[in-house]
């Protein structure tokens, strides 16, 4: 789902931005700068509403914010859960796939963990962590 919410932007004493989200109860985060700010809050809205959606929990409506006492600012932040969800989802997925017999023996005699031996090839390939 794609989402849309007022966050409002303070600066902070020592620099960077702290970040509410009122109609999100405990949305909170911090930027370094004001892109990191904005980038944060992101990630955050998209956190909260995937575990509320994943909770069965209800969505709240975004409101709309009139108006703050400056310095602060209120931008409103786009949250897509489920980009979030295909990038965060750590559930383990089945996957079929085939290998020669002569290495399936060899790595059975070996107490090979396949699961954990492709995972561990695959964010080499891919240079994840």
């Amino acid at each position: 789902m794609k989402y849309a919410y007022p966050a409002i932007f303070t600066p902070a004493a020592e620099g960077g931005y702290d970040v509410k989200v009122p109609d999100l109860p405990g949305c909170r985060t911090c930027g370094d700068d004001l892109a990191d700010a904005i980038f944060m809050a992101e990630d955050a809205i998209s956190m909260w509403l995937w575990t509320a959606e994943n909770k069965n929990e209800v969505i709240p409506a975004a409101t709309v914010l009139q108006s703050v006492e400056a310095p602060r600012f209120i931008n409103y932040v786009y949250a897509d859960t489920d980009a979030y969800r295909k990038k965060n989802d750590a559930r383990a997925v089945k996957k079929t796939l085939s290998i020669p017999s002569w290495l399936n023996t060899m790595a059975e005699e070996a107490g090979v963990n396949f699961s954990q031996i492709l995972q561990e090839a695959l964010k080499a390939r891919l240079g994840v962590q």
